[in-house]
C-alpha cells in the first residue's frame, strides 16, 4: 500500500536578514502597516506572494474602494483618513480615480479606480516610506524564539527558502496564516462568505450604455423569472471604470459541488473555485453582451488574475468586533480608527446588507484589541483576518477599514519597540495620539471630517 505521507530531509536555510518589522501580505492592511512603521524610522520588510501590492484590489480585481466613506447623520463623508490621504493623493495625480458614487440602492458611497494606476501609487509609497519590499516570494511557516515569540518567517521563492527575522510582526495575509501557525487562537465559520471572480469589460458605448448597471439587474432578473437563464446570485454590481468604454462586473460566485463556499485555505477547493469563476464569467458576459444596449460590440478585457476570497481564519484577540458593534455605531476607549461600511453578507445565491440607522452617525470605531492575538507577545494581525465574528468581519473585511487596522498595527509596532514591551502592553493613548497627529479620524465628530459635496451620477 501506497503510504500516504512522506518524511522530508531536513534542511539548512539561508537568513534573508533581519528587520525591526516585517509585515506580511500587500493587501490594504499590510501596505499601510508597513508604511507606518517604515515612516517612523523602523527596518520595514514587506512580503508579497505576488509581483505587486494591492491585494484584493489588484490581484483580486476588484477595482473599488469601498469603506472609506461613511454616511453620518444623512450626509456622505469619507471617514478614513491619514496615510489613505497620502495615497488617494498619489492616485488623483495619476488620474487614476473615479468621483465617488453611490452604492448599493444609493446608501453609501464606493470609488472606482484604475488598477495599473493603483500598482504604481502603492509602489511610490512604499518607497517613499522607505520599506523594503520581497515580491514573488510566499510565507510558509514561522520559526519560534519561544512559545509566546515569533524569530522569524519562512519563505519560499525562486531563490529558494530563507528565514526572515524580525523583533515585531504584522500578519496581513487576509488568512491570519501567520498567526495560526505561531499557535494564536483562531476560529472559522461553519459557513464562509462565498467568494467571487472579478472581470471588466471594454469596448462599451458609454452614451448608449447609459445608467446600465440599473439595466443589467433588472435583465438578469426578468431572465430568471422567465426560466431562460440562471444566475449564481443576485444583486449583480456592472460599473464603469475611469474610462467609460471599459466596466467592471461583480457578479459570480464560487461554490463546491454540496453548495458549500470555497475556502481559500483549500488549494484544491480554490482550483475549483478558478474554473468555476471562469465559466461564470464567460456566461455571464454573453448574457449582458446579448441584452444590454451599448454592450453588443464589447468584450471581457480582464479577468482577475485570482478569485477573491472574503473569509477564511479570523483571529480570537482580545476584543472581537460584532455584527452588534458595526450596526450599533460602537465606541471603544482604544479606537483607532472607523468603519462606516454596512454588514454585506455573501450568502448562498445572494448579497445581504444591513445598515446602521439611517438617523446614526454611520459609523462604528475599530477597537486596537482587535489586532492583538492570544499566546503571541510579538505579533498583530490586521485586515480581514483580524478578531472579528463572521458578522463584524462582513463589514470591516472591506478596504477602508483595513487602511486603518494597518497603519494602526505599524505605529504599534514602533511603539513596542520604543518601550521594549509586547505589543499587547502599548499605551493606547499614546497610540491614538500618534495617529491623530497623522491626520488619522478615530471617531469623534472633528471639524475636519467634511461631507462630500456631491456624489457621482455614474461611476
Amino acid at each position: 500500500m501506497t503510504p500516504t505521507t512522506v518524511r522530508l530531509p531536513a534542511r539548512d536555510v539561508p537568513v534573508h536578514g533581519e528587520y525591526e518589522v516585517v509585515v506580511i501580505g500587500g493587501g490594504p492592511a499590510g501596505v499601510m502597516a508597513a508604511a507606518a512603521a517604515a515612516r517612523a524610522g523602523r527596518s520595514t520588510l514587506l512580503i508579497e506572494r505576488y509581483g505587486f501590492l494591492g491585494g484584493a484590489g489588484t490581484m483580486g480585481g476588484l477595482s473599488t474602494f469601498c469603506g472609506l466613506h461613511a454616511r453620518m447623520h444623512g450626509e456622505d463623508t469619507r471617514v478614513i483618513r491619514g496615510l489613505a490621504d497620502d495615497l488617494l493623493d498619489r492616485m488623483e495625480r495619476l488620474d487614476a480615480l473615479n468621483p465617488p458614487h453611490l452604492s448599493v440602492d444609493n446608501r453609501i458611497l464606493a470609488q472606482a479606480f484604475d488598477i495599473s494606476s493603483y500598482k504604481i501609487a502603492l509602489d511610490d509609497l512604499m518607497l517613499a516610506a522607505g520599506a523594503e519590499l520581497l515580491f514573488h516570494a510566499s510565507v510558509q511557516g514561522v520559526v519560534m524564539a519561544d512559545e509566546s515569540r515569533i524569530d522569524g518567517v519562512v519563505v519560499e521563492s525562486k531563490s529558494g527558502a530563507a528565514l526572515v527575522r524580525g523583533r515585531v510582526f504584522v500578519d496581513g495575509s487576509g488568512d491570519a496564516d501567520v498567526a495560526a501557525w505561531a499557535g494564536a487562537p483562531f476560529e472559522r465559520s461553519e459557513h464562509l462568505l462565498y467568494p467571487s471572480l472579478m472581470f471588466r469589460i471594454n469596448g462599451v458605448h458609454p452614451e448608449e450604455a447609459g445608467e446600465a448597471w440599473r439595466i443589467v439587474r433588472r435583465l438578469m432578473e426578468e431572465a430568471e423569472a422567465a426560466g431562460t437563464h440562471r444566475f449564481p446570485r443576485k444583486k449583480p454590481i456592472v460599473r464603469p471604470q475611469r474610462n467609460p468604454l471599459e466596466w467592471r462586473a461583480n457578479l459570480t460566485q464560487l461554490s463546491n459541488a454540496d453548495g458549500s463556499a470555497i475556502d481559500g485555505t483549500d488549494v484544491r477547493q480554490l482550483t475549483r473555485g478558478e474554473l468555476q469563476g471562469r465559466r461564470q464569467v464567460q456566461d455571464a458576459f454573453a448574457f449582458i453582451r446579448a441584452v444590454t444596449p451599448g454592450f453588443q460590440d464589447s468584450y471581457i478585457v480582464d479577468i482577475a488574475p485570482q478569485i477573491g476570497i472574503r473569509e477564511t481564519r479570523r483571529i480570537i484577540g482580545a476584543y472581537q468586533l460584532t455584527e452588534a458593534d458595526v450596526l450599533g455605531c460602537a465606541d471603544f476607549d482604544d479606537t483607532i480608527g472607523v468603519n462606516g461600511w454596512p454588514v454585506e453578507a455573501h450568502v448562498q445565491g445572494d448579497v445581504e446588507f444591513r445598515f446602521a440607522p439611517a438617523d446614526s452617525r454611520g459609523y462604528n470605531q475599530l477597537p486596537y484589541r482587535m489586532l492583538v492575538p492570544g499566546r503571541v507577545e510579538n505579533l498583530l494581525v490586521a485586515g480581514r483576518c483580524a478578531s472579528m465574528t463572521q458578522g463584524g468581519q462582513s463589514s470591516g473585511r472591506v478596504t477602508g477599514p483595513c487602511f486603518a487596522m494597518g497603519q494602526a498595527a505599524g505605529t504599534a509596532a514602533d511603539l513596542a519597540l520604543d518601550a521594549g514591551i509586547a505589543v499587547r502592553a502599548i499605551d493606547t493613548a499614546t497610540l491614538q495620539r500618534r495617529l491623530e497627529e497623522d491626520g488619522v479620524f478615530l471617531g469623534g465628530e472633528a471639524s475636519r471630517i467634511r461631507p462630500v459635496a456631491e456624489a457621482a451620477p455614474v461611476s
